[in-house]
């Protein structure tokens, strides 16, 4: 990766909106991305407190970061 360019987020797609993906876990522990999201098409919106992963419906994600 060209110096100075990281990812400012990591973003995976679930149909469930009930837990966390073990694998965006493992992944966020092994990586220095500072945000990490899973979205999903569901109502729920939380935070995975112990990893730190935000859980919320695609809309609220696209809104939030002002996706078309």
């Amino acid at each position: 990766m060209p110096a100075g360019r990281y990812p400012e987020f990591a973003v995976e797609c679930k149909t469930g909106e009930r837990s966390v993906s073990p694998s965006a876990i493992y992944f966020k522990a092994r990586t220095p991305i500072p945000v990490f999201y899973q979205t999903h098409l569901g109502a729920q919106d939380f935070m995975h407190v112990s990893s730190g992963i935000r859980v919320l419906p695609f809309h609220r994600l696209a809104s939030e970061l002002n996706l078309p």
